[in-house]
């Protein structure tokens, strides 16, 4: 069956910076988009940023030139690069995955079938 895991959040100081991963397993990791997103408590759930099969990829305007997304098809696993962090970037980030990739639609929580159980960042 799919899984996602996310690692690599922790406490960092705002300006610094992290790099999320996202190990997919159960499935031919190339055939999937994966998407990244976060939830702030109390927030609806964002996507950040998603890279589409043929390495594509879509940023938020709020993440744009601050987060790198990219996909590394031998290890079966994406990464979100997050550079600059603000207080604001705190969130559970999540990770997920389908294979099902409409145009335009990849930073949208619905079009996601598989997702991760999180990671918390922190910026303080």
């Amino acid at each position: 069956h799919v899984q996602l895991v996310e690692s690599g959040g922790g406490s960092v100081q705002v300006g610094g910076s992290l790099t999320l991963s996202c190990t997919a397993s159960g499935y031919t990791y190339s055939d999937y988009c994966i998407g990244w997103f976060r939830q702030a408590p109390g927030k609806a759930r964002e996507g950040v940023a998603a890279i589409y099969t043929d390495g594509r990829t879509e940023y938020a305007t709020s993440v744009k030139d601050q987060f790198t997304i990219s996909g590394d098809n031998a290890k079966n696993t994406a990464h979100l690069q997050m550079n600059n962090l603000k207080p604001e970037d705190t969130a559970m980030y999540y990770c997920a995955a389908d294979l099902v990739c409409a145009n335009g639609l990849v930073l949208l929580a619905k079009e996601y079938t598989f997702w991760g159980q999180g990671t918390q960042v922190t910026v303080s």
